[in-house]
C-alpha cells in the first residue's frame, strides 16, 4: 500500500505546490488529500485545480474559497439561492479577482468540468493510516452543524467557514487534520509550521501570505505551503531547499 499525504490552501501560489510534489514524489499507489482552497490570492488557481482534477490519486474537499466562487458563478454548492452581485463583491473582497479573470478565459467545456467537479467535492473525508483513524475537513466537522446551523444558511457553508467548532473537535475522540486557520494563530513564530496538539492537527501554513505581513507579536509572517505524510508524520515545505525526493520503506497501513 502507498502512502497518505495531506496538504491544504495552496491559494493559487503554484511553485509552492510543484515545490511539494517534487519533494513526496508522489507515486501511482500514494494518495494525496487537499483540503480546499486552491484557488484565490495567487495568481494560478485554476491551473492548480485543473492539476489536481487530472490527478488520479488526488482526492479533494471543498473550501470557503471554492464555495464563494461557486456562488459568486450563480452555481451555489448548497443550492441557496443568494445575491450574484453580493457573492462577488464577497469573493473578490477575498482574493477572488484573479480567479475570476482566469475562469473567463477558460473554455465553456472547461467551465462545465469544473463546476461538476467543485459541485461533486465532499466535505469531510475519513480515512485510515497504520490503523489508526482520521477525519479530514477543511474548516469544521459536518457532526457539529446543529450546534450553530442559526448562524449559517446550510451544513456546507459552516463546514468551509467555522472556526470555533475547533474547541468541540478538540473535545472529541476522532483524530482530525484542518486547514483554512493559519497555524501562526496557534504558534505564533515567523515561518508557520504544522501544528500538533492532542487529536488535531493543523496544516495551514499561511501559503496565501507567502509574500509576507507584519504582525506585531511575531514580527514578519512568511508563509509557506506545508504537507504531512500521516503513516510516518512526516513534514514537507514549500520552502524546503535542496530536499531529495523521498525514498520508499515499508509501511502497512490502509486507506479508505
Amino acid at each position: 500500500m502507498g502512502y497518505t499525504y495531506v496538504l491544504s490552501d495552496v491559494h493559487g501560489h503554484l511553485n509552492c505546490f510543484e515545490s511539494v510534489l517534487a519533494q513526496i514524489n508522489l507515486q501511482p499507489d500514494d494518495t494525496l488529500y487537499v483540503l480546499g482552497d486552491v484557488i484565490d490570492r495567487g495568481a494560478h488557481g485554476i491551473a492548480i485545480l485543473r492539476k489536481i482534477m487530472a490527478m488520479p490519486n488526488a482526492k479533494m474537499l471543498l473550501g470557503n474559497h471554492e464555495f464563494m466562487m461557486l456562488n459568486a458563478l450563480g452555481e451555489p454548492y448548497d443550492g441557496k439561492r443568494r445575491n450574484v452581485s453580493d457573492s462577488c463583491e464577497l469573493w473578490n473582497g477575498n482574493g477572488g479577482g484573479i480567479t475570476h479573470i482566469g475562469w473567463y478565459c477558460l473554455p465553456n467545456e472547461q467551465k462545465a468540468e469544473m463546476l461538476d467537479y467543485l459541485k461533486s467535492l465532499p466535505l469531510n473525508i475519513d480515512v485510515e493510516v497504520g490503523g489508526k483513524e482520521y477525519r479530514l475537513v477543511h474548516a469544521a466537522d459536518t457532526e457539529f452543524y446543529s450546534h450553530y446551523k442559526r448562524q449559517y444558511r446550510s451544513q456546507a457553508e459552516y463546514s468551509v467557514w467555522e472556526r470555533n467548532a475547533l474547541a468541540e473537535m478538540a473535545e472529541s475522540d476522532k483524530n482530525y487534520v484542518f486547514g483554512h486557520t493559519g497555524t501562526f494563530m496557534f504558534d505564533p513564530k515567523p515561518n508557520p509550521s504544522i501544528w500538533h496538539k492532542g487529536n488535531l492537527i493543523g496544516i495551514d501554513c499561511g501559503c496565501a501570505i507567502k509574500d509576507g505581513f507584519y504582525e506585531p507579536q511575531i514580527g514578519m509572517i512568511k508563509g509557506r505551503l506545508g504537507c504531512i505524510r500521516l503513516d510516518d508524520m512526516k513534514e514537507f515545505y514549500s520552502d524546503n531547499i535542496g530536499t531529495t525526493r523521498r525514498k520508499r520503506s515499508k509501511v502497512t497501513h490502509s486507506t479508505h
